[in-house]
């Protein structure tokens, strides 16, 4: 009987031994863990909250992220850049082909007759050179503007999104505008027989200097008007109209792209238009868009921002080549928005808008969809 009881006994006692032995396991497991991989915890840390945007590392991998967007956009659309400066710039050669899409065929046409591929990518190597800082800082003054206008979701309002693009446009053209000129310039030209180097080109700019000129005194006696002398200034040529253009086209860019991701987020339509959220992504960042509509998103932000901001980029082509054509006297917004006005009317302003859209919609739309993915690729 004591044999026979023993099991029945054994059982319990030894459950009971079970019970309690696994119960200080049990409490003991998380304790456990940093014992086995004392780096586990400390390793989610990063990717639970958000990002500091204002940290050593956020800032270089915007930078980089935005500066490569940049430039993979830029050389989707060069040729039609090429052709579209050669029509704002009222280029003597190019005229003709103005006013269609067929003239914008036709001179592209013409531009691989003359010289090749080649000659369809003019003035890309500075436009890469100037593209790549030029994104890099705007985006990544868009980051760090963005998170000091709008701190939290209570202060997200479109007008805040619009100033924080704005700025970020007005802070990346400052710094590479000089660029920006030489790049034009290059662009520009179009007689073989007389091309000119990255270093003549400069060279060219600097030593620019307008010719003596008179105006109108009070009692109509003409007055000396003193011409700028040569030197860096001439890099700046169109930089106001650039300044007020960048206002409308990078805050109006900005904020149709966000606002138009919102809407494509919305929960009835986000099993279509959004993929699953990566693992390395810092809490509190939306779920990336599908491929078609961040694409689509960065298309409209450039179809709205370009029609926003086209009269002021006319104008600054014009500035810009000032002293390659005419009498080399630096013109002012007014002289020029005249100027324009009497050789088309209004439609002067709107010179080259169809192939405007051509390049920009691409453009933008290639440019937030390589952003944004690598944003997901930096863990950012």
């Amino acid at each position: 009987m004591s044999h026979a009881s023993m099991p029945g006994v054994s059982s319990p006692q030894i459950g009971r031994d079970t019970t309690r032995a696994a119960r200080p396991n049990a409490t003991a497991l998380p304790a456990k863990d940093p014992a086995v991989c004392p780096t586990d915890d400390e390793a989610q840390v990063p990717r639970k909250p958000p990002k500091n945007k204002r940290s050593l590392d956020y800032v270089w991998r915007s930078g980089v992220a935005g500066g490569l967007a940049g430039c993979a956009a830029k050389t989707v659309v060069a040729p039609l850049d090429r052709v579209k400066i050669l029509f704002q710039s009222h280029n003597p050669h190019f005229i003709k082909y103005t006013g269609s899409w067929l003239g914008v065929s036709e001179a592209m046409k013409a531009i691989y007759q003359q010289d090749g591929p080649t000659g369809l990518f003019r003035g890309h190597s500075a436009t890469l050179l100037r593209i790549f800082p030029y994104a890099a800082i705007k985006f990544l003054a868009y980051e760090q503007i963005r998170a000091i206008v709008i701190p939290n979701k209570e202060h997200e309002t479109p007008f805040r999104r619009l100033i924080s693009g704005s700025l970020a446009g007005v802070t990346s053209v400052f710094f590479t505008y000089p660029l920006e000129v030489i790049r034009v310039r290059l662009a520009f030209e179009t007689k073989k027989e007389s091309r000119s180097s990255l270093r003549s080109i400069c060279k060219q700019i600097y030593d620019e200097q307008q010719k003596p000129r008179t105006v109108a005194g009070p009692v109509g006696e003409p007055l000396p008007v003193v011409p700028a002398r040569p030197g860096l200034t001439n890099f700046y040529r169109g930089f106001s109209p650039t300044l007020l253009g960048m206002l409308p086209y990078a805050g109006m860019s900005f904020l149709t792209h966000d606002t138009a991701g919102d809407l494509l987020r919305h929960p009835k339509i986000a099993k279509w238009t959004t993929l699953p959220q990566s693992e390395n992504a810092p809490a509190g960042k939306a779920a990336p868009l599908r491929s078609w509509a961040e694409l689509f998103a960065g298309g409209v932000a450039g179809l709205v921002s370009q029609t926003a901001s086209y009269p002021l980029e006319v104008i600054r082509r014009r500035m810009q080549v000032g002293g390659a054509v005419g009498d080399g006297h630096r013109m002012r917004i007014g002289e020029t928005a005249g100027i324009i006005m009497r050789e088309r009317g209004l439609r002067g302003f709107f010179v080259g808008l169809t192939i405007g859209y051509a390049k920009v919609v691409p453009l933008v739309a290639a440019s937030f969809y390589t952003y944004e993915r690598l944003k997901t690729w930096f863990g950012i």
